[in-house]
């Protein structure tokens, strides 16, 4: 029997809470904040609390399940990364307070900014985009000034990979700039030839994202950088998947120009459900004077009695502001504890046990499931959900099933250059015994395909909803649970 909703326990009269005689004289309420046509519940306190606590058992979340979401990393997330943040003295502080009320504050942010800088091997970081993709707009901005302050006004061409995430040219465009797509050669690298064909000096730069969208290193990395600055272009790094390098490898040092970081992926803060993100973006010494601003930087250096006091500066060639105030705090604050609790050895293990735990599935699902860039990879791997006697099955159906097993589905058809793609990212935090679990349950799905196409696609079959139309769902929005209520009245 499914569970009532709270209109249906809805009752005149009924109420969760009783509150005390007015001692004020009453006034009515002005019409214009008086909304006749919204019929709300009446119903006791007890009703309320049953009815969200059921709503948040349905969620599937990752403290309570794995989340193989490829291109994601959505890995568990400490808590103590949000005791942190809830730190009074955090969470409370506002963005227009005195600086010299801020110092713990602005000691943090500068903190973070040294460490991204060493993590990725640059002389400048800026915290203030607010995502990944705002990370990724804010580079190709402040590249974009760069040419300009140089008076090469021709370069208005980026080069942006076949592999690449899809915000990748959307940020290119919006910052005024053409689109050049770039084809992979058959080991899932950037194609050197074309590349060579098409540098000249209207290319203002490539976005390349190290290691791709199908989980490999670019093994021709610094062949790339080495052409692109040569024609005058510069590197722009995609870090969406920095997490299999913390530790191993700096971008900076492989000649990226600059580089946006996913502090909400990378270094565990909540990822999912529309935000709140974080994109800082580093860069080397040319670029610095065109970071976003302000920064945060040591305005007085301090002495024995003393000790420094950090202050909010604008670089001198700044392409301005990206962001309010100073970037989403909170997604700092978290970031930091977790760097602060791994230190350098900790976030070396993370990176090492991300792609442990990649190519051990990789290799587990390598005989049933095909593998079209077929060698080690980095953090995550891309296979294909289609079979050749089970030619009715897609990979759609296949993350549908996977439900039934009580796993989220990972990442489907991206990237486009793979046919019925799966993109696979278990991250570090999960355990043997969850990644033998998906195995299981992935090689019971390919014989299933085989043996009962039917259980596939119409699953899934254990969850509270069935399979949804989801086309349907995009065009026809219903954002009420009782649309027709609200339409009557």
């Amino acid at each position: 029997m499914p569970e009532p909703l709270i209109f249906d326990l809805s009752s005149p009269g009924r109420k969760g809470v009783s509150m005390p005689d007015s001692d004020v004289p009453h006034t009515e309420l002005p019409q214009e904040f008086v909304r006749e046509i919204l019929p709300l519940p009446e119903v006791s306190e007890i009703d309320v609390v049953r009815h969200f606590v059921r709503l948040s058992q349905l969620n599937y979340s990752i403290d309570t399940g794995f989340y193989p979401l490829g291109s994601c990393t959505m890995k568990y997330n400490p808590k103590v990364n949000e005791d942190a943040a809830r730190l009074a003295g955090f969470a409370f502080s506002h963005p227009l307070q005195d600086q010299e009320l801020s110092q713990g504050n602005l000691a943090l942010m500068y903190e973070v900014q040294e460490w991204l800088k060493e993590i990725g091997g640059f002389s400048g970081v800026s915290l203030q985009p607010a995502a990944g993709a705002h990370g990724e707009l804010t580079g190709l901005l402040i590249i974009a000034a760069y040419h300009r302050d140089r008076g090469d006004h021709k370069r208005k061409v980026i080069l942006v990979p076949d592999s690449a995430h899809g915000t990748n040219p959307a940020s290119a465009i919006m910052a005024g700039l053409q689109l050049i797509e770039l084809p992979s050669d058959d080991r899932g690298n950037i194609d050197l030839d074309k590349l060579r064909e098409i540098c000249d000096e209207t290319i203002a730069g490539v976005m390349l994202t190290n290691p791709n969208t199908l989980g490999l290193f670019e093994e021709h990395v610094q062949e790339v950088a080495k052409q692109v600055h040569e024609c005058g272009g510069l590197i722009y790094g995609d870090g969406a998947n920095m997490n299999p390098l913390l530790g191993i490898v700096r971008p900076g040092d492989l000649g990226f120009d600059v580089l946006h970081y996913n502090l909400h992926k990378t270094f565990s803060t909540p990822h999912g459900g529309g935000g709140p993100g974080s994109g800082p973006v580093g860069v080397l010494e040319h670029l610095v004077d065109f970071l976003p601003g302000p920064v945060v930087d040591v305005v007085d250096p301090g002495d024995e009695q003393l000790p420094p006091l950090f202050g909010l500066v604008t670089p001198e060639k700044s392409i301005g502001r990206v962001k309010a105030f100073h970037g989403h705090y909170g997604m700092i604050v978290r970031a930091y504890t977790y760097m602060r609790m791994l230190g350098k050895s900790g976030m070396r293990a993370v990176a090492d046990h991300a792609v442990l735990s990649a190519n051990y599935l990789r290799v587990k699902l390598g005989d049933t499931y095909h593998i079209p860039f077929d060698r080690i990879c980095m953090h995550e791997f891309v296979a294909e959900g289609r079979w050749s006697d089970a030619k009715d099955i897609h990979a759609l159906d296949i993350s549908k099933r996977l439900m039934d097993f009580g796993f989220h589905p990972p990442t489907n058809y991206f990237p486009l250059i793979v046919h019925e793609a799966l993109m696979i990212e278990p991250t570090e935090t999960e355990s043997i015994e969850t990644l033998d679990a998906f195995v299981e349950a992935m090689l019971k799905i390919a014989e299933e395909a085989k043996s009962n196409p039917e259980l596939l696609r119409t699953a899934p079959h254990t969850t509270p909803f069935g399979r949804l139309d989801e086309v349907k769902a995009a065009r026809e929005l219903v954002l009420c649970c009782r649309p027709e209520v609200i339409q009557k009245a």
